[in-house]
């Protein structure tokens, strides 16, 4: 079968990856073609387009950004036509993402989506729009499942798929020795993965280094930027910048700063105590604050639906308040507590297996379609 994957993002390059995986064991003539990353081209198969050149965060930015995503959204449309696929797999993106697979469909083109729209979260009106476009839903968290339920479409529900990446991790037992890392406790710093969020949040996260002279302080950059990008924030700074390998900073962290995203959950399943933040141009946070009907903004407290870990959004995003909440997850009762919720979390959460689960149901609504 001919599998076309869209994925706009870090965090869908790392999921994309996974499930080409464990399609291949599906399927041994599984051939690949899609917009996404390194980690997808490790599997194999041709990269189209590199989601660095995709991803556009917040209301304003895409306005401005408008040329060049009509200009994807054209080449991949054309790209598609050309290969002529079995199956368009899109995970997540869901901007670009439900355009493509509109124009899919009316192709004739089975659609699947990996990794559902946050439509629970703002105009849920659209999942109106996905019952007309998407063949099959394979969704990640658990109150999805209800939600879909609700407007009349029936999805499946089939873990999340960082389980998955983190159940494969072989943790570095050189980690600290390799990269010069003292013995001191590590607080890491995970700016995310795109330039707009990182050039406002890295800044903020740096501020604490002279403010907690007993800890070192770790950032995970993302492959897409230069060390000399990140230079330019760290300075002279005594800041580790670590690339590929957030995995083995998480398991040695003592603490963590987090841009909102999938970053946080990893967090979470590494039990890591961490402090959210998020920054976001003014124009678009005003525009969210009216349209979004979610009581928070990251994964484990949407999860949970309940307060587990500190969002310090636009204002808060502060250097005193980011101290403060810091502060209270280093030691004592706050840290203690956070790492029990981790646990109510990680029931939830399940077990691994969420990539071959929708390999499976993929291959046999191919070979099988109801």
């Amino acid at each position: 079968m001919k599998y076309y994957l869209v994925a706009g993002e870090a965090s869908g390059d790392l999921h994309g990856s996974n499930l080409m995986k464990a399609l291949k064991k599906e399927d041994s003539q599984a051939a690949f073609r899609y917009f996404g990353g390194d980690k997808m081209q490790h599997e194999g198969g041709e990269l189209v387009k590199h989601y660095a050149d995709m991803a556009f965060m917040g209301f304003t930015e895409v306005i401005l950004n408008l040329r060049t995503i009509f200009k994807n959204l054209k080449a991949c449309k054309e790209d598609i036509i050309n290969w002529k696929p079995d199956v368009l797999i899109l995970i997540d993106f869901p901007g670009f993402n439900m355009k493509i697979a509109e124009f899919a469909k009316s192709q004739g083109i089975k659609v699947c989506y990996y990794i559902s729209p946050k439509v629970w979260a703002w105009n849920q009106k659209r999942v109106l729009k996905i019952k007309k476009v998407v063949d099959k839903m394979f969704c990640i968290l658990p109150f999805e499942v209800n939600f879909y339920k609700e407007w009349g479409m029936a999805v499946d529900y089939v873990g999340n798929p960082l389980l998955d990446e983190i159940s494969q991790f072989i943790p570095d037992e050189n980690f600290r020795l390799t990269h010069d890392l003292a013995e001191n406790k590590i607080i890491a710093l995970l700016p995310g993965s795109r330039k707009q969020e990182i050039d406002r949040l890295l800044p903020v996260m740096l501020s604490m280094v002279e403010q907690f002279p007993d800890y070192t302080f770790a950032v995970a950059g993302a492959p897409t930027f230069s060390p000399a990008y990140y230079q330019q924030f760290i300075g002279k700074s005594k800041v580790k910048l670590l690339f590929n390998n957030t995995y083995n900073l998480l398991h040695h962290a003592h603490a963590a700063v987090v841009a909102s995203g999938t970053a946080t959950l990893e967090t979470a399943l590494f039990r890591v105590p961490q402090v959210v933040v998020y920054k976001g141009g003014t124009i678009s946070i005003a525009i969210a604050r009216l349209l979004v009907k979610i009581k928070f903004i990251s994964l484990v407290n949407l999860i949970v639906d309940r307060k587990i870990v500190t969002e310090l959004i636009q204002e808060d995003c502060n250097p005193n308040r980011l101290k403060q909440e810091l502060d209270l997850v280093l030691e004592g009762g706050g840290r203690l507590k956070m790492l029990e919720d981790y646990d109510a979390l990680l029931q939830l959460m399940g077990k691994p297996g969420a990539s071959e689960k929708t390999a499976k149901l993929i291959n046999q609504n191919l070979t099988s379609p109801q």
